[in-house]
């Protein structure tokens, strides 16, 4: 692979697939979401190996540990071999449980739901909500 003496944090971040195109990456490097040491790191900010940086994408967070330069995106296998990804299980866990909560749905036509119904449901959203809590 093509490695590079010089490489900028967002063309690193897009090469190894973590933004899907380079200007998410600029933009995530502008609005403080990319961080060495606990400091913004501007987009043009050079990487450098054995470096660790916080990401934040949304609701997901990732600490990834610099262990060789791509200039290039490449497929996901090869772009693995370039990072390591340092990110606390907590933090994975928690990230990947929110999409396993509960959906209520009502079916369609039913209206609006009465007090009765209105008190059921939240009788149901406090009772996931402690049991997620005392776990």
């Amino acid at each position: 692979m093509a490695e590079a003496e010089k490489l900028r944090i967002d063309k690193y971040l897009w090469a190894i697939r973590i933004f899907k195109t380079r200007s998410l990456a600029t933009e995530a490097c502008k609005a403080g979401r990319v961080k060495l040491n606990g400091q913004n790191v501007k987009p043009s900010y050079v990487v450098k190996i054995g470096e660790t940086y916080q990401i934040q994408k949304g609701i997901e967070r990732k600490v990834i540990f610099v262990t060789g330069l791509l200039d290039r995106r490449v497929d996901a296998k090869t772009a693995v071999q370039f990072y390591e990804d340092r990110t606390p299980e907590e933090e994975t866990y928690a990230f990947k449980s929110t999409f396993h909560a509960p959906m209520l749905k009502r079916d369609r036509g039913t209206g609006r739901p009465t007090k009765r119904d209105r008190r059921e449901i939240d009788d149901l959203k406090s009772d996931w909500w402690e049991t997620e809590d005392e776990k």
